[in-house]
């Protein structure tokens, strides 16, 4: 048979369907109805829940993210370390620098813990005497115990008539990195759950926070899932029994589960910065009625049933043609965009660098003797290794970063709005995080370690000389031992 024959265009796909509907109408309508119901669940999961939980994350990060930032500047301030390092002679300063705190950047509470003098300081002025061995001031042991630079704890507020507050304690250092007390802001729980139930409201989803063990961190005014309150684990929670199984600590990425008859679709994503996850839940019911509606009218109208199968047909050509596209722009290794994908995003950063300065910085990257370990392990092994590696850099990006295979073992990455000192805190965050994973194969560790390149975006730069620099910089880092990071000179 002719391949003319045998391949339907798209007008002939449409006639076909047209004939079909009308030899089987009823039969078509339940078709259409079921390819709905595909289709909405389908939304669901890949395009619904993750657009809900990348605003809230947005809102997250604008609401209770900057708390973290504000702390980390305090911690950072040289006021603050010079006058406590000056002997605190006078509280009338920090008290004053602490009420500017609260009051330009919008905190419920600031605060610094002297570890000289024990002194707990506060915006209304000296609080109390830390006593760490006492239950309310046990906090303060922890903190200065810990190994992370600050912690997010939810605890009572002294200063505020005991409200539960969540604090964030941030370890400050004198200039030669000795210990000398705690400093922070706090948002009152209240205002937290305020904004979880408006999330809620708002986009009709579950919305909640689980910590890395599995244990419900907070959630809105009306609770978690059928009403749960933080403080329960998700293997203490009837309704999340299914999805215990499936999933017994979090995980990112979309999961699907049954409670009572009904199909739940749940979005998880990690907030760095809290080391919480965000879980966004959707029941099917409400979004189903729709679909069903659709049957019953089909079953009524002829014309109906055409145009939305029709307009099925529509979405899963565009689809295809969209996934045609994604697989042209996407290494197939690794799963990052490659060089074509690349130059797209790349010249849209710097039109974006040049009609709104800000910094752009390029790192180029080469994993150090691949082909040594290519000869000595085979090149599955490489593949798996390249494969390996591609997740670290994405665990250590940004979303907004771009990022792509470069070439056989070299990576290309732009870090948007992100200055030199920066962008090298994170290459070195990705050259440790190389050297400390042992990369698995067949039962075999591999170690590895990789060389980065760094260039900052200069006024007359253009991509390529950009890339240019970074590959200088990669050439010395390569002379120069290996697995370092080197900067354009």
């Amino acid at each position: 048979m002719p391949l003319r024959y045998a391949l339907f265009s798209q007008r002939s796909l449409m006639l076909a369907l047209l004939l079909l509907l009308g030899c089987g109408f009823l039969a078509t309508s339940l078709l259409s109805y079921f390819a709905s119901r595909s289709e909405i669940r389908d939304n669901i999961i890949n395009t619904e829940l993750p657009l809900t939980s990348d605003t809230v994350y947005s809102e997250i990060q604008r609401d209770l993210v900057r708390p973290v930032v504000i702390a980390s500047m305090m911690a950072q301030n040289t006021f603050l370390r010079d006058w406590a390092l000056a002997g605190e002679q006078d509280p009338m300063p920090i008290t004053r620098y602490l009420n500017e705190v609260m009051a330009h950047q919008n905190a419920y509470t600031a605060f610094f813990v002297s570890e000289a003098s024990g002194i707990y300081y506060q915006a209304k002025g000296v609080l109390k005497h830390v006593d760490p061995r006492t239950e309310r001031d046990r906090w303060y042991a922890r903190v200065k115990a810990m190994d992370t630079p600050y912690e997010i704890n939810v605890d009572l507020d002294m200063a505020n008539q005991d409200k539960p507050t969540v604090f964030i304690n941030y370890k400050v250092f004198d200039y030669q990195g000795r210990f000398i007390g705690a400093a922070g802001v706090g948002l009152t729980v209240e205002a937290v759950i305020r904004r979880l139930s408006d999330y809620q409201l708002r986009y009709q989803r579950t919305v909640y926070f689980v910590d890395a063990s599995g244990r419900i961190v907070l959630t809105g005014s009306a609770g978690g899932p059928e009403g749960v309150h933080s403080g329960l684990t998700l293997r203490e929670v009837p309704a999340l029994a299914d999805l215990q199984q499936k999933m017994p600590v979090p995980v990112e990425g979309n999961r699907e589960y049954n409670h009572d008859g009904h199909s739940h679709f749940l979005n998880v994503r990690l907030i760095p910065e809290l080391d919480w996850y965000l879980f966004v839940d959707k029941r099917d019911g409400t979004a189903l009625d729709s679909a069903r509606q659709s049957l019953y009218m089909n079953l009524v109208i002829c014309a109906m049933i055409t145009l939305v199968v029709l307009s099925l047909l529509n979405a899963m050509i565009r689809r295809h043609q969209d996934n045609i596209q994604t697989l042209a722009t996407i290494d197939s290794l690794t799963g990052l965009p490659n060089r074509r994908a690349f130059d797209l995003l790349a010249a849209q950063a710097l039109l974006d660098t040049e009609r709104e300065p800000m910094p752009l910085v390029a790192l180029l990257l080469d994993l150090d003797h691949f082909k040594v370990l290519n000869d000595t392990h085979g090149h599955l092994a490489g593949d798996e290794v390249l494969r390996q590696f591609a997740r670290i850099l994405e665990s250590c990006l940004r979303h907004t970063d771009i990022i792509c295979r470069w070439g056989g073992e070299e990576f290309l990455v732009l870090l948007k709005n992100t200055d030199a000192d920066a962008a090298r805190a994170v290459a070195e965050k990705i050259r440790l995080r190389t050297e400390q994973l042992a990369f698995g194969y067949a039962d075999k560790v591999l170690d590895l370690t990789v060389s980065i390149g760094l260039s900052a975006h200069r006024s007359d730069d253009t991509l390529h000389t950009l890339i240019a620099r970074a590959d200088d910089a990669l050439y010395r880092a390569k002379q120069g031992g290996r697995n370092r990071v080197c900067s354009e000179l």
